[in-house]
C-alpha cells in the first residue's frame, strides 16, 4: 500500500508491486481450433506451450515450441471473453506491422483476427524483466535505449487515425464525481490541497510533437538480453513530444528509490526542456491513473488497481518536488 501523509508519499516498500494482473488465460483453456490456426499460422503445429502468469491482460500470453523445433510468443483474446483486450490486440497489431526493423520491439511473426479471436504472434524474446528495485546499469541501459527509439521513430511511422488517444488526464473529470475525488483525496492530500493546480496544468497542458510514443513504457513492459534492450506491448502507442515516455519510465523509478530529477537534468530527452512541459506530463500521468484506480468497481482486478495507485503516487511524488 502507497500513501501520501502529508508530508511525502510513503511507500511500505521499494519497488513496482510485484503482483501483477490475476487472469491470465491458460494455453490449456484455448479451444482446439484457435492452437490449431495457430500451428498454420508459424508453419508447425504448437508441441509445448507454457503459459506465462505475469502482465496485466485478461487474454492468453505463452511461449510455444514447435514441432519443427522453432519457438514464438503467441498473445491472444477472446472478443466475447476480453473485449477490451481483444480491441487492444487489433490495435497492436496495426502497430507493429508498421514499427521499423531500428526499434528495439519483439518482431510480429504473423496474426489473425476471425471478429472473435484475435492472436498476435511474436519472436520469443529469451530475456528477463529489469530487476525491481532498478539496477542503475539496467536503468541506464533501458534510458539509452529510449533515447534511440526516441530519434527512430520521429517522424512517427504509424499514421494516427489507428492509434488509440493517449491515457493522460484526469483531474478535471474527477471535479464532477465526489467519490473519486474522497478516494484520491485519501490516497493524496497533498493532491487534493493542489487540485486546481493539477486540473491548470492538465488543461494547458501541450501535447504537440511527431514522435510514436509507447504510452505505457513501464519495466513491466521491458525485456534485457545480455546485450538488448526490448519494448513489448504496443497497442497504447500514441504521437506526441518525445519526452513522454521517459518522464513516465523514470517517474516509475521513484519506487525503487532513484530521485527522478537529476535524470531528467541530464537526459537527452528532457535535459533543455522547460521545467513546466514534465510537470504536464506529470500532472496528466498521475490524473489518468489515480481516477482509473479510484473508480474502479469491485469487480476490477485488484492487482491493476494497486499497481496504477502506486505509479500514479509516484508522478505526484515528482511533482511534489517542483513546489506547484
Amino acid at each position: 500500500m502507497t500513501r501520501d501523509t502529508g508530508e511525502g508519499l510513503v511507500a511500505a516498500h521499494l519497488g513496482l508491486p510485484e503482483a501483477t494482473g490475476s487472469r491470465r488465460m491458460d494455453w490449456a483453456a484455448m479451444p482446439r481450433e484457435v492452437t490449431a490456426r495457430i500451428g498454420q499460422l508459424l508453419g508447425s503445429p504448437v508441441a509445448h506451450a507454457i503459459s506465462q502468469r505475469g502482465g496485466f491482460s485478461e487474454g492468453l500470453a505463452a511461449r510455444v515450441r514447435l514441432e519443427n523445433g522453432k519457438r514464438a510468443f503467441i498473445k491472444a483474446a477472446s472478443s466475447l471473453m476480453a473485449p477490451a483486450v481483444a480491441d487492444f490486440h487489433r490495435r497492436e497489431i496495426a502497430v507493429s506491422e508498421r514499427l521499423p526493423r531500428e526499434v528495439p520491439a519483439p518482431r510480429l511473426l504473423d496474426a489473425y483476427d476471425d471478429g472473435t479471436w484475435v492472436v498476435l504472434a511474436f519472436e520469443e524474446i529469451v530475456g528477463h524483466l529489469p530487476a525491481q528495485p532498478w539496477q542503475r546499469e539496467e536503468l541506464d541501459t533501458v534510458l539509452a535505449a529510449v533515447t534511440d527509439m526516441a530519434e527512430v521513430l520521429t517522424p512517427s511511422p504509424v499514421n494516427e487515425t489507428i492509434l488509440g488517444k493517449p491515457r493522460l488526464g484526469g483531474w478535471s473529470a474527477m471535479a464532477d464525481d465526489a467519490a473519486v475525488m474522497s478516494k484520491v483525496e485519501e490516497l493524496s492530500p497533498w493532491a487534493a490541497h493542489h487540485f486546481d493546480q493539477l486540473v491548470a496544468l492538465e488543461e494547458n497542458a501541450s501535447l504537440e510533437g511527431a514522435t510514436l510514443l509507447h504510452g505505457d513504457l513501464y519495466p513491466f513492459n521491458i525485456m534485457l538480453t545480455a546485450d538488448r534492450v526490448f519494448v513489448v506491448d504496443w497497442p497504447h502507442a500514441w504521437i506526441g513530444p518525445r519526452h513522454c515516455d521517459v518522464v513516465t519510465l523514470v517517474s516509475s523509478a521513484s519506487l525503487s528509490g532513484v530521485d527522478p530529477r537529476p535524470i531528467a537534468e541530464n537526459h537527452p530527452l528532457t535535459r533543455d526542456l522547460d521545467p513546466a512541459r514534465i510537470n504536464e506530463v506529470l500532472a496528466l500521468h498521475s490524473g489518468f491513473l489515480l481516477r482509473t484506480a479510484a473508480a474502479a468497481g469491485p469487480a476490477a482486478d485488484p492487482n491493476i488497481v494497486a499497481m496504477m495507485t502506486a505509479l500514479g503516487l509516484a508522478s505526484l511524488r515528482w511533482l511534489r518536488s517542483a513546489r506547484l
